[in-house]
């Protein structure tokens, strides 16, 4: 007989077995070690050991439903951080009961949607997830760059380009009002990036764009990047580029983002090739 436990209630090594058998046949292989698991799905990610759940038979890990709380764009949101359950146990409920406390967690709490990211090509995820009352609101985009930044040399080295706190990004998230930002880039997440290098633009004193960049050996994960509207089309964020992988020692770039026009745009142009790996972010509004 299959219960289900809060995962405040249970040693995280059956937490970690939950996730680990539970995506061992994922469209992406996760091969992420225990002693990772935590910082990255309970810290990083902003998941939550009362916020989650997971499903046991017998004492052994057959589902396991992740969740995080926060205000997220103004609105108090619950994230399906991870959802999977053993494979001999699909098709037997397991999913459905793990959703009922998922949601059950947000009503408690005032919340007013539910979020989640899927992989496209999840097809059975995707029509489970549509089945509970989601829909699909913004496409999630992956792209890569390699090879040499390629910018006007004389605009490169008259720009004032200089490392920054993240305090002083964060200062910018108020002229981002309008601007949807996935959940890996927005500004609590990044905050929580370990050796995140972050770089500001100045003219005349004022700060014109910045970017964030997470250096993992010679690859930088893109974060953050951002030029004020009417200095864009100029340079400025190809400058910024070249000035981080330069001092990180990078060869290649990677970036994710939702539906946005200016970014896109933007790496298209410069380059960037689109990775097949795409995402939905879907939603569920609760009131």
């Amino acid at each position: 007989m299959v219960i289900y436990k809060n995962c405040s209630q249970v040693e995280l090594d059956k937490i970690y077995d939950a996730f680990k058998v539970g995506f061992s046949d994922y469209v992406i292989k996760i091969d992420i070690p225990r002693e990772k698991f935590e910082d990255r799905f309970f810290d990083l990610e902003g998941n939550k050991l009362e916020y989650s759940f997971i499903a046991l038979d017998d004492e052994k890990p057959v589902g396991l439903m992740l969740g995080g709380m926060k205000e997220y764009e103004g609105t108090k949101t619950l994230r399906c951080g991870g959802m999977c359950v053993h494979p001999d146990y699909r098709g037997k409920g397991v999913s459905k009961k793990l959703f009922e406390l998922h949601k059950q967690v947000a009503l408690d709490n005032n919340c007013k949607q539910l979020f989640l990211e899927v992989i496209v090509g999840n097809d059975r995820a995707i029509n489970f997830y549509k089945k509970m009352g989601y829909k699909k609101v913004y496409d999630l985009s992956y792209y890569t760059y390699e090879g040499d930044i390629d910018v006007d040399e004389y605009m490169f080295r008259a720009l004032d380009i200089r490392r920054v706190t993240f305090d002083l990004i964060k200062t910018l998230s108020k002229q981002l009002i309008d601007v949807h930002i996935n959940w890996q880039n927005d500004f609590d997440y990044m905050e929580k990036v370990e050796g995140l290098a972050c770089y500001g633009v100045y003219a005349r004193s004022e700060l014109i764009g910045a970017i964030c960049i997470r250096p993992v050996g010679s690859i930088g994960n893109i974060h953050f990047i951002w030029v004020r509207p009417s200095k864009r089309h100029k340079g400025i964020a190809k400058s910024m580029l070249k000035k981080a992988v330069m001092d990180l020692r990078l060869n290649r770039l990677n970036i994710s983002f939702p539906n946005n026009a200016s970014l896109h745009g933007f790496v298209e142009y410069n380059g960037f090739s689109k990775l097949s790996i795409s995402q939905y972010e879907m939603y569920l509004t609760l009131i």
